[in-house]
């Protein structure tokens, strides 16, 4: 099982390796409430699987504060490194480093900026109620976009919530293969006796 922002690139890190992976992705409106990522992770944990198979959490600590470590230690599904997935795309040290270099930095991947709106405008209320808006982002003072695949429709959707912010925006290429890595150690462990 999946994040649903994991979810597209597991899909076709798995294809491309030939891994015979089935991706159960969990929504990834979910991050807006992470206190409740581990109990549906855990329904679907429990759900009948084909026998012979094995379940593993595509998803980072993502917020969980060490509750999915639990459900892993309970139910022997490994999970993802890391705190969350901009660890997987641009590595942990990377991510401390633009966080130490400018605390009020906001990240962005290619699914944030797909859905931004979906996934930030909406469940923050910020289509009802814009005047929250410096409530939730005025402290903010750059966004940094964590790039796995960028197009020219992703940079105008990028500029276009940079401009929503009124923030400098930087592009940093990261790819999927931080994600693709940790991926094939999460498989390679679950692979032994």
């Amino acid at each position: 099982m999946a994040c649903g922002a994991l979810a597209g690139h597991i899909r076709e890190i798995a294809a491309r390796r030939g891994w015979p992976v089935v991706v159960r992705p969990l929504s990834a409106a979910l991050h807006n409430r992470p206190e409740k990522i581990s109990a549906h992770a855990e329904r679907l944990l429990l759900t009948p699987h084909p026998p012979g198979s094995r379940t593993v959490l595509g998803y980072a600590d993502c917020g969980s504060y060490g509750a999915l470590d639990k459900l892993s230690a309970r139910t022997g599904a490994a999970r993802l490194p890391g705190l969350h997935c901009y660890d997987l795309y641009a590595g942990a040290q990377a991510i401390e480093a633009i966080f130490a270099a400018e605390p009020g930095t906001y990240l962005l991947t290619d699914y944030l900026i797909r859905s931004f709106d979906r996934s930030v405008i909406q469940p923050l209320g910020l289509d009802r109620h814009p005047e929250l808006w410096a409530d939730y982002f005025g402290h903010y003072t750059r966004l940094v976009w964590l790039a796995q695949g960028a197009t020219s429709e992703l940079g105008e959707a990028a500029a276009a919530i940079a401009s929503r912010f009124d923030l400098p925006l930087t592009r940093i290429d990261t790819g999927t293969s931080g994600l693709e890595a940790a991926l094939a150690a999460l498989f390679e462990y679950e692979e032994q006796p």
